[in-house]
């Protein structure tokens, strides 16, 4: 599986901005299924020109959903996915989100 493949988007929110800042730096992505954390580590390195040190990934639960229609309520639930937080080595950061 290609690179590009392996890492679907980065999670950007508030708690994900407060791990970016500060020396150590952390980055979240959501990834594929059949990601596992060395690929995790070598699809960063290629992409992003960085030295990942440590991955930690999480299988992310899927929400329940519930709308109402002519045919009544409907019940359902979003994806799983997996989240991946990566940590670079100290004095790096990846440029394409940073926004510099």
């Amino acid at each position: 599986m290609r690179a590009d493949q392996l890492i679907i988007e980065p999670v950007l929110s508030e708690k994900t901005n407060i791990a970016r800042e500060g020396e150590i730096k952390k980055y979240t992505f959501r990834v594929h299924m059949d990601a596992n954390k060395f690929l995790i580590m070598a699809a960063v390195k290629e992409l992003f020109d960085v030295e990942p040190v440590k991955c930690n990934v999480m299988i992310v639960k899927g929400k329940p959903k519930f709308s109402r229609g002519k045919g009544g309520s409907i019940l359902g639930n979003t994806g799983d996915w997996k989240k991946a937080v990566v940590t670079l080595a100290k004095g790096d950061s990846i440029q394409a989100i940073e926004g510099v």
